[in-house]
């Protein structure tokens, strides 16, 4: 006897099937194109920081994260219109356009004359990892079901995150020989015509998918106002509001790394190869261990996990600024990422826990709205603390909110997992 997430049904003159094991040639198709998303931005996460300074002479704090606040700012909206057009429209083609975007944002870097051209190649950027991280997220959870979304997750952040340290480590290092804009307008043009390919030769749209689980459910008649779905995934449910706090606050404290720690480590004497390495670790362990995470939440639930990783990540933070010396800082990379490794995929899988089939995109949509909002409130927030008090005290700061955001999911979310 087939498992409910494995049963067969019909939807138009096609057949589709539930599951991973069911769907896994697609499933890895879209594994690979989150790789090249993510190393979209890898490949910025050195480099932009370093070439603010050297070749743009920005000093201020804030100036220099200016490109994150653009970033983060618009791909938070880019992942709400993700969602809801991938409802209207159909997945494939909000993928396929979100490649689109991402073309001309290496050239335009590369060509720079002012630093408002590397501001507005983020604004593309934004638009790019907005729809397509989106996009992919949401497919996999249409392909899946709901027996293994944890698992699902996991594997979609691990792809992510792994790309983007490997372009991060990779990025750093033939910077040093090639030049900074040589190296991110080839390794950025290579990935951008990469996803363009994949997802329009190959992906297929899952949407199908989401009308067969919706009819195993018995419940395909439930329809939701966005303004309906907007509140109850930002306030009115207890565990969708925890999660889109904890999302926020995970991504501040990213968008903090992002900006501050390459500057952190340079004031302090690294080499370009040292940071490079540092800037990576962080991102390869927390993209490793969610393939791990990811099942883990799948057995024991979600709440805890999450809760425990936001801890984890503040004392990861607090280890850098009390600590010295490039082996310390590394270890506190190691708890930064395994702390946001315990929380991302489990985030994702807790909406999908909640939310309906008919309405799960643009719950998704409006989570990442919230999450990657975070992004750019990191970026101004740590900006302005750094210029007023200096690094030391801006990097604490963040894991100070940090470490109430998992105190907050402690106390206000209820378990989104059934546990059997």
């Amino acid at each position: 006897m087939p498992s409910h997430s494995e049963n067969l049904g019909s939807i138009g003159s096609q057949s589709v099937q539930l599951g991973l094991r069911a769907n896994w040639e697609q499933f890895t198709l879209l594994v690979v194109i989150n790789a090249f998303v993510g190393a979209m931005v890898g490949i910025e996460r050195v480099i932009l920081p370093v070439l603010a300074e050297r070749e743009f002479g920005l000093a201020s704090r804030t100036a220099i994260l200016s490109f994150i606040v653009s970033f983060g700012f618009v791909k938070a909206a880019a992942n709400l219109f993700a969602g809801r057009m991938g409802e209207r429209w159909g997945r494939k083609r909000v993928l396929v356009a979100g490649w689109l975007f991402a073309l001309p944002a290496p050239l335009l870097i590369y060509q720079a004359p002012s630093w408002r051209w590397v501001v507005f190649a983020n604004v593309l950027l934004g638009i790019n990892q907005g729809l397509c991280w989106s996009t992919t997220v949401i497919m996999k959870i249409d392909l899946v079901g709901p027996e293994r979304r944890g698992f699902a997750m996991g594997l979609n952040e691990a792809s992510g995150y792994l790309a983007l340290s490997a372009a991060a480590a990779g990025s750093g290092l033939l910077a040093s020989r090639l030049g900074l804009r040589e190296t991110l307008f080839w390794m950025g043009e290579i990935s951008a015509a990469a996803g363009v390919f994949l997802s329009l030769v190959f992906a297929r749209e899952t949407l199908r998918h989401v009308h067969l689980e919706a009819k195993q459910r018995n419940a395909t008649s439930e329809q939701s106002r966005f303004k309906e779905i907007l509140l109850l995934t930002s306030w009115k449910d207890r565990a969708l509001f925890a999660v889109s706090q904890a999302g926020m606050i995970n991504n501040l404290n990213d968008g903090m790394a992002w900006g501050l720690f390459p500057l952190y480590f340079a004031a302090r004497g690294l080499s370009l190869d040292k940071i490079s390495f540092l800037a990576a670790l962080y991102p390869a362990v927390w993209g490793a261990t969610q393939l791990a995470t990811g099942t883990l939440s799948d057995r024991v639930g979600r709440k805890w996990l999450i809760a425990a990783g936001m801890i984890v990540q503040a004392l990861g933070i607090f280890m850098m600024v009390e600590s010295s010396g490039f082996l310390l800082w590394s270890v506190s990379m190691i708890f930064l990422g395994l702390g946001t490794a315990m929380v991302y995929p489990t985030l994702l899988a807790a909406v999908g826990d909640v939310a309906h089939p008919t309405w799960r995109a643009s719950a998704v949509g409006v989570y990442r709205l919230w999450r990657d909002s975070g992004y750019a409130i990191g970026a101004v927030l740590a900006g302005v603390l750094a210029d007023l008090f200096g690094l030391r005290w801006a990097i604490s700061a963040v894991g100070a909110i940090t470490l109430l955001s998992g105190l907050v999911v402690s106390s206000v979310m209820y378990e989104t997992r059934r546990v059997t």
